[in-house]
């Protein structure tokens, strides 16, 4: 028996270095988004986390690739909102951590299970408050 390929199992998120890894082509995040397809999740990323990411010697053609192969969520009211309460009940302040908080509260509100991929696993664990997993890349 097999399972419907139009259930998904979850999100994959990639912060702003899952998605930088993901254009270079490193091996762990490439593996990460091939265990994701394999497996139905569905892949996002924030839209405010390409702002991190966008910059003069970026590959241009590698991010539009792979942005083409994600779903990139947009910052709304809502996840504003959620996002500086995120900030609050974590004790940050939001000009550090702001594109954080609001890759926290797009993940949040995914479908579960959560993955988020990130070079900052300690800020992203205290801004979901334990509520996703958080994966080191």
């Amino acid at each position: 028996m097999t399972r419907s390929p139009a259930t998904p199992g979850g999100t994959l998120v990639l912060d702003s270095e899952g998605l930088a890894k993901a254009v270079l082509r490193d091996r762990a995040v490439t593996a990460w988004l091939a265990l994701a397809r394999a497996d139905d999740l569905r892949v996002i990323t924030s839209a405010a986390t390409l702002v991190e990411v966008v910059h003069p010697r970026v590959n241009r053609p590698a991010l539009e690739w792979i942005l083409s192969r994600l779903v990139v969520e947009p910052v709304t009211e809502l996840i504003a909102r959620h996002s500086a309460s995120l900030l609050s009940d974590a004790g940050l302040h939001g000009h550090k951590y702001a594109i954080d908080a609001m890759l926290c509260a797009t993940a949040l509100a995914a479908p579960g299970p959560v993955t988020v991929l990130t070079s900052d696993p300690d800020d992203l664990a205290a801004l979901c408050g334990g509520r996703v997993i958080v994966m080191k890349v």
